[in-house]
């Protein structure tokens, strides 16, 4: 899966990583409801710290779809509300490939 960081650019993700994903979008969701801007921060870090250590960047000038997109590092929580699905910013289950 290609996933894009706001600002930052692509990396190839693999499936496998989708549970731990998961969790930190479901702690994320949570402190977003809450507004608790301590809590967000601190895990909005950890979940793209986690893409960007489980991923593979791609070149800069690869040009392949994004299967999902994340929000900046220094994104508001009013950035992320608008952001979120009603599974989060990461589905359940990852997308299907054609």
């Amino acid at each position: 899966m290609i996933v894009r960081i706001m600002g930052e650019g692509q990396v190839r993700l693999d499936d496998s990583h989708f549970p731990k994903l998961n969790e930190l979008d479901d702690e994320l969701m949570t402190e977003v409801e809450q507004n608790d801007h301590e809590g967000f921060r601190r895990t909005l870090a950890a979940l793209l710290e986690a893409v960007r250590s489980m991923g593979t960047p791609l070149p800069d000038d690869s040009l392949e779809p994004s299967e999902l997109i994340l929000p900046a590092p220094d994104a508001t929580i009013e950035d992320v509300r608008a952001m979120l699905s009603e599974e989060g910013l990461i589905p359940l289950e990852p997308p299907a490939r054609s």
